[in-house]
């Protein structure tokens, strides 16, 4: 069986800020959830800074369950190390992967989360990531991670993923192709550029 875990980079504001008229981080949440009430995935936590009641209350809404990390300026690598964890401490002995998703990447599909589930099911890697067509050379999320890739996240700091420790053409990754793209909202000009008729 698979999880989910919605890794958290950034401040609250910037994940409850509207995009068409929903908190940027509603979109991966409902594509989670999606997932989840489809059998891709059998959990979804999601990791908040302390005392975030906004997104607590979003990932209330959701049913997700709450991770909080007093350290998020610490960054990503302290967020996954805390969905990992929380994971593990939910019980569930048979989630064999983690899904890994960033709030802050609102086009992504659930088609795409198919596909990665359906590699790992095929053996096909343990850390297994899309690669878009419309950026082929930029690291694709979401991260599938095999259980036995979790011990590797307590060898990362800062902003970074356990993607940094597997590099291309590393053994057990998998780059599975698919169309379009999935790009980061950063700025308050990224979040302009989807709102466009274009995006």
């Amino acid at each position: 069986m698979l999880a989910a875990g919605l890794g958290r980079r950034f401040g609250g504001p910037k994940l409850v800020a509207p995009l068409r008229g929903r908190p940027l981080v509603s979109y991966a949440l409902d594509v989670a959830g999606r997932a989840r009430a489809t059998g891709l995935l059998s959990d979804l936590r999601i990791v908040i800074a302390a005392g975030d009641q906004v997104l607590a209350g979003l990932a209330h809404d959701a049913g997700a369950a709450a991770a909080v990390n007093p350290s998020p300026e610490q960054g990503l690598s302290s967020s996954l190390r805390l969905g990992l964890a929380a994971l593990d401490a939910g019980g569930a002995l048979d989630v064999g992967a983690a899904l890994v998703l960033l709030a802050d990447q609102p086009l992504i599909r659930l088609e795409v989360v198919a596909v990665l589930v359906a590699a790992w099911h095929e053996r096909l890697g343990l850390l297994i990531r899309p690669r878009y067509a419309r950026s082929p050379d930029e690291p694709g999320h979401p991260v599938l991670l095999d259980r036995s890739l979790w011990p590797l996240a307590h060898q990362i700091e800062g902003d970074a993923g356990v993607g940094r420790l597997l590099g291309p053409g590393t053994p057990g990754l998998a780059l599975i192709d698919v169309p379009g793209g999935n790009p980061d909202v950063d700025t308050a000009a990224d979040l302009h550029l989807l709102e466009g008729p274009t995006a």
